[in-house]
């Protein structure tokens, strides 16, 4: 939890849980996430989509520009009004083709939205088009901001890994890292105190059941 969901290395995370009295070497964390990780975000998305923690109000989508070995890769992220992480998703290309295979996978998880806020990338009118789904697109100056802003947590994470360096475990760590987001991701700037004090060890006490 403290490496995925705090910008930490894993040297700074051996450091934490050395004061805390457990002896283990970084490379123990690295293995640690790698195969507890997919599992407890798996979990994670089960119970959330159970309880209907998403909405289908309105989606907005957007994509970022992420380096492995120099080489530019494409970050497609779906997030809801509220800003639940729907779904993240790794291509080399930022075409119709890609944006039809991100779109696919959203809906079959969630089903189908009300509306979807995208920007002016041609490839989102193709792919949707083909989806049948072009009426629900939505573009506008600064409608997109809740997609935007959804982006930083995993760029202050990106920063402290010191960037990454294969597809695969990219595409592995922001499922991961989505899923620990969505379940901590409390918005305390837009609820009171007393909410956020209930809330918060409710989402530590669900993360506890779960490494149980």
């Amino acid at each position: 939890m403290l490496y995925i969901r705090y910008p930490l290395s894993l040297r700074q995370v051996e450091d934490i849980l050395f004061e805390r009295g457990i002896d283990i070497c970084h490379e123990t964390v690295r293995l640690w996430w790698n195969r507890f990780g997919p599992l407890f975000a798996a979990e994670v998305r089960k119970r959330r989509a159970r309880h209907l923690s998403y909405s289908n109000w309105r989606w907005h989508l957007d994509e970022v520009f992420v380096k492995i070995n120099g080489e530019m890769h494409y970050l497609w992220r779906a997030v809801d009004h509220e800003g639940e992480v729907l779904d993240v998703f790794v291509t080399k290309q930022r075409d119709r083709k890609a944006a039809l295979k991100f779109l696919k996978r959203t809906v079959k998880r969630y089903g189908r939205p009300w509306a979807i806020v995208t920007d002016r990338l041609r490839s989102y009118g193709a792919a949707l088009k083909t989806l049948g789904l072009e009426g629900l697109q939505v573009c506008g100056r600064w409608l997109n901001n809740r997609a935007e802003n959804s982006h930083q947590p995993f760029r202050r994470r990106e920063g402290a890994m010191a960037y990454f360096r294969d597809l695969k475990t990219l595409q592995k760590f922001v499922s991961v890292h989505a899923s620990i987001h969505n379940l901590f991701n409390l918005e305390r700037h837009l609820i009171r105190r007393s909410d956020f004090k209930e809330n918060r060890p409710a989402a530590l006490a669900e993360w506890r059941q779960l490494a149980a």
